[in-house]
């Protein structure tokens, strides 16, 4: 391998491994911000000596032996260590390198889960709503505070303080890593969710790089919303998210094409869908309805049950879903909403229908840099013959996307408006 093929296979190391890699040395540490620098320090060794070496057989077993021996030396050099931190430190130095699939299999343990706590531990109630998501973004989903600020539509720097200053707040206030339990637990969910499902949109649609998809967190997302609907079985929003993530995961091999292209929604092939994971995802939702009135995430799952029922794409009940939209806009208000509203609008009544709400949001703030509102608006144009249009739409949605695969799908957008 080159020294640039050994760089992009660390970078795709790092982003599959992160998050545990994390979650393992926060439990060991007590600090999430310890635990990303000691993870970093991991990360820096093998740039080192991956190049010469060459690429281990178990590379996320390297990395997390590489920390975990970064983690003792901590947790040594700590001067004001309690008992305990020296036992932790002791069982680690007598552990076998192989402690890392010990510590992989925990991981199935809902309780003893570590990145389960790491995400209860990155949404405590003494850090603000965005500190939260964006420290979970960071920590569980790897991604940098570019691909945050993008997420959020905020600016880069905000974000950075962000996250520095929820690190510094976590360690500060000495809150513990662990699952909350009872009444706490309640009063920190929704957050958790909000936080899961952001993980697992960028899994569905990377926000940056080289690929449509990334499918390990979506799996992750998965996972931990599964653990948490075991964990409070009656609240409804549980069921709502994970019922939503799995219609939505089950069209993910539907999804890409042979070369890793992106095939949208209408153009898939619905054979390939898997129908598993929409059995379970319409379970859940029907759970969620049993417990009560749905919430932002049953609604979303509603919608996404309205695609997974309709055999062809022509099948599919759009006046529903548009209600649906309806539903959820005046439920949490937001421009996003009211763009897959716009979409959903043009699907059931017309493209002129669909042009005359998004361009009543061409002044929202919040969508100026956001990629998709001239994707739609690109689209809507098409659609109605106006191709001249249309095109630089398609070319501006490109030049904002950060993802490689969408860029070149939009461009070749752009280029058919040439032929009308």
């Amino acid at each position: 391998m080159t020294a640039s093929d050994i760089h992009r296979t660390i970078d795709a190391v790092w982003r599959i491994e992160s998050a545990r890699l994390i979650a393992g040395l926060a439990r060991i540490v007590r600090d999430v911000g310890v635990a990303e620098d000691l993870a970093h320090d991991a990360l820096v060794a093998a740039l080192q000596q991956w190049p010469e070496s060459g690429v281990p057989n178990n590379p996320g077993a390297w990395l997390m032996a590489a920390a975990k021996h970064r983690a003792i030396d901590h947790v040594r050099r700590n001067k004001l260590l309690e008992r305990k931190h020296e036992e932790i430190g002791r069982s680690l130095t007598s552990q076998p390198d192989d402690a890392v699939a010990d510590l992989d299999a925990a991981l199935d343990d809902d309780v003893g889960d570590d990145l389960l706590r790491l995400i209860f531990t990155a949404c405590h109630p003494v850090l603000s709503t965005e500190a939260r998501l964006a420290l979970t973004l960071r920590l569980l989903g790897g991604l940098t505070t570019d691909e945050i600020a993008r997420a959020f539509l905020v600016s880069e720097p905000t974000i950075a303080q962000r996250i520095v200053r929820a690190k510094r707040t976590l360690a500060d206030k000495g809150v513990p890593f662990e699952v909350p339990r009872g009444a706490e637990l309640a009063d920190r969910l929704a957050s958790v969710l909000e936080a899961v499902y952001l993980v697992f949109n960028e899994g569905y649609t990377a926000t940056a790089g080289d690929d449509w998809m990334r499918p390990a967190l979506c799996e992750e997302a998965l996972r931990l919303g599964r653990i948490l609907a075991g964990l409070v079985p009656d609240e409804p929003e549980v069921h709502g998210l994970v019922a939503l993530m799995e219609i939505q995961a089950s069209r993910s091999r539907a999804r890409v094409g042979p070369s890793g292209e992106p095939i949208l929604l209408l153009d898939q092939n619905r054979a390939r869908w898997d129908q598993l994971l929409i059995r379970r995802g319409l379970d859940a939702l029907a759970r969620a309805e049993g417990l009560g009135d749905l919430g932002p995430y049953a609604l979303q799952a509603s919608i996404a049950a309205c695609h997974a029922r309709a055999l062809v794409a022509e099948d599919t009940d759009w006046a529903r879903i548009a209600g649906l939209y309806a539903d959820l806009a005046r439920l949490t208000p937001s421009p996003v909403v009211e763009l897959n509203r716009a979409v959903a609008v043009a699907m059931a009544f017309g493209p002129r229908a669909g042009l005359d709400l998004v361009d009543a949001l061409a002044s929202e703030p919040s969508l100026r840099d956001y990629h998709l509102l001239p994707t739609v608006r690109g689209d809507f144009l098409a659609k109605l013959g106006r191709f001249a249009e249309a095109r630089p739409e398609f070319e501006r949605a490109a030049g904002l996307t950060r993802n490689a695969r969408e860029r070149a799908l939009l461009l070749d957008r752009a280029r058919a408006c040439e032929d009308g």
